[in-house]
């Protein structure tokens, strides 16, 4: 049970679900048989991408999970013991029922004391990255993994539980067709990769104009675009300077690696404020989802200083652009008041990332960061703020 009964509506704008080993080939055509597989290393099974096995999830299976808030120790006062990940998260669980299917997992929530939530896929983190130099492959996974997804959850399980189905963008009339199949299907929000877009000619923003027909579309549809924190391909930078060619492994992180973890949203808010998207579409949605805050106010006083600097590069003030368009749900352990102070109250969202092992036990807990606010301003960022922005 919660630790206590709020006095407004909870709306978590970060809940998981654990895929089966089926999620991203179920739905694969025949012809693409072979491009997921899971296989058998050293008497653990691993999920390899094309014939080439990744660590990016250590059980991409998901039947033994770390306990939900395993590291709100961590994250409270940090690792003073240096102790090693496996040993921050302590003894695993067997999934639950709850983590694999919406009508347990609505028991639970009535357990926990959320009211509606965001859920997002888990494993489809790892899809796009590892199939960059092949979009017509990217296109495919993204859809068999979205058939799965609404087969198994809905997009809009009873008013309550709003599956954000993986929309990928290498192909701008792919990416519109799929999203125009998960809009009629009931998505109130989308999952897009805070990343460079992969594509036959390199990658390039996804802020640029050539991708205007899609986020013209995703007005008109009214569906939130949520940037959940995924593998956006920068261990590509941190390999220049280490050497090698070492894939994103979270779960294994080094102190280099760790100084630039907010750099891939800050550069994708960059972007669509420095490439016009947000200037050319005022009604447009985001929703930065589990990448914290800590990169909001660095962005926010560089995008002062080139408007100052360089006023004919913007439609309009930058800053003002990200207060307008840009939602942040930060961190239960960062600043509340101070972000509320930078973006405005109405930007701020409650996610508690349950049930992973970064996120909260006690999803309710969230609100013992909001002491320095008024009840009013409360409800808002439990769950008011999320609720405006969900409806259509």
């Amino acid at each position: 049970m919660p630790s206590r009964t709020l006095p407004f509506p909870l709306f978590d704008a970060d809940n998981h679900l654990y895929e089966t080993e089926e999620a991203l080939t179920k739905f694969l055509p025949k012809e693409y048989d072979g491009a997921i597989q899971y296989v058998q290393v050293r008497g653990r099974k691993k999920i390899a991408i094309r014939g080439q096995i990744s660590e990016y999830i250590p059980n991409p299976t998901f039947d033994v999970v770390a306990r939900p808030g395993a590291m709100e120790e961590f994250f409270r006062v940090g690792n003073p013991e240096g102790k090693s990940r496996r040993e921050i998260f302590g003894d695993p669980m067997d999934a639950i029922p709850a983590f694999r299917e919406p009508a347990p997992r609505l028991e639970l929530m009535d357990e926990l004391g959320i009211q509606q939530t965001l859920m997002f896929p888990t494993l489809a983190s790892l899809v796009e990255e590892r199939m960059r130099d092949d979009p017509e492959l990217i296109h495919v996974v993204a859809h068999s993994l979205n058939q799965w997804l609404h087969e198994t959850w809905s997009f809009d399980y009873k008013g309550r539980i709003y599956t954000t189905p993986v929309i990928s963008l290498p192909i701008v009339e792919k990416a519109i067709a799929e999203l125009d199949w998960c809009v009629e299907r009931g998505a109130r929000a989308i999952l897009v990769r805070p990343a460079p877009v992969p594509g036959f000619g390199g990658s390039r923003s996804f802020a640029l104009p050539e991708f205007d027909p899609f986020w013209k579309r995703v007005v008109e549809t009214g569906v939130l675009v949520g940037m959940h924190s995924s593998d956006s391909g920068y261990a590509r930078y941190a390999n220049d300077w280490e050497g090698g060619n070492r894939e994103f492994l979270p779960f294994k992180p080094n102190a280099f690696r760790a100084m630039s973890e907010w750099r891939p949203v800050e550069d994708a808010v960059a972007s669509l404020v420095c490439h016009g998207a947000l200037d050319r579409f005022p009604d447009l949605k985001i929703a930065v989802i589990e990448n914290g805050s800590s990169w909001v106010e660095p962005l926010l006083s560089k995008l002062a200083d080139v408007y100052k600097k360089m006023p004919n590069e913007f439609g309009e003030n930058p800053v003002e652009l990200v207060k307008r368009q840009i939602h942040v749900s930060p961190f239960w352990e960062e600043d509340m008041a101070e972000l509320t102070g930078l973006i405005g109250v109405e930007r701020v969202l409650f996610g508690s990332d349950y049930p992973h092992p970064e996120g909260l036990a006690d999803p309710v807990t969230y609100v013992d960061a909001l002491g320095k606010l008024g009840e009013a301003d409360q409800a808002k960022i439990m769950g008011g703020n999320l609720a405006r922005l969900i409806s259509r």
